[in-house]
């Protein structure tokens, strides 16, 4: 699920077809028609619907068991996301910060890196946890680190948490995936 450039589910789609990681990705879901990332992923081949809003979780439990989805990957997806019961623990999302710092409503790419330079921190990174539904509150599956460096500003920084992610979530959804039984047999 994505609501902007598309960068990070191509990043998986990249681990995928190196075999890195023993996943499909059998559709994206786009918050709007407009983002890059939607034209970017179908210039990759890959199903894209556009549901823009919070989606409703009966609607969002059709779409994806219509498709066949057995786990959700948020990929800079911005929305509230309300969690289909069948889906619990079955959905993850990569935050660019150490959570529990630098999470919640709004806390979001640059606004993260802001806020992690106005903090005068010494180390960032990201942070792979499981969705609830609330913001960025779910049990962390890893994290990753890197520094804040002296000069650093809003652009430097995410540049250097976005190298940091590129290995973390692929790293993440490689040991979370086997954990889950395929779908229908835990209903």
């Amino acid at each position: 699920m994505i609501s902007g450039g598309g960068r990070t589910v191509l990043n998986l789609l990249d681990h995928i077809e190196r075999g890195d990681l023993f996943a499909q990705i059998a559709m994206v879901i786009s918050s709007s028609e407009s983002v890059a990332g939607v034209q970017r992923c179908r210039d990759r081949g890959l199903i894209v619907e556009v549901m823009p809003g919070v989606i409703p979780s009966d609607l969002l439990a059709t779409t994806l068991d219509r498709h066949a989805i057995d786990a959700v990957v948020l990929a800079g997806y911005l929305k509230l996301l309300r969690v289909p019961a069948a889906y619990r623990g079955r959905i993850v999302n990569i935050h660019p910060a150490l959570l529990p710092k630098f999470g919640g409503k709004g806390m979001h790419g640059d606004h993260v890196h802001a806020a992690v330079l106005a903090a005068g921190e010494t180390e960032t990174g990201c942070t792979v946890h499981l969705v609830d539904d609330t913001y960025d509150t779910g049990k962390v599956l890893l994290q990753k680190r890197c520094p804040v460096l002296n000069g650093d500003d809003v652009k430097t920084l995410a540049a250097r948490v976005f190298q940091v992610e590129c290995e973390a979530y692929p790293e993440a959804i490689k040991a979370w995936l086997p954990t889950l039984q395929p779908r229908g047999t835990d209903l």
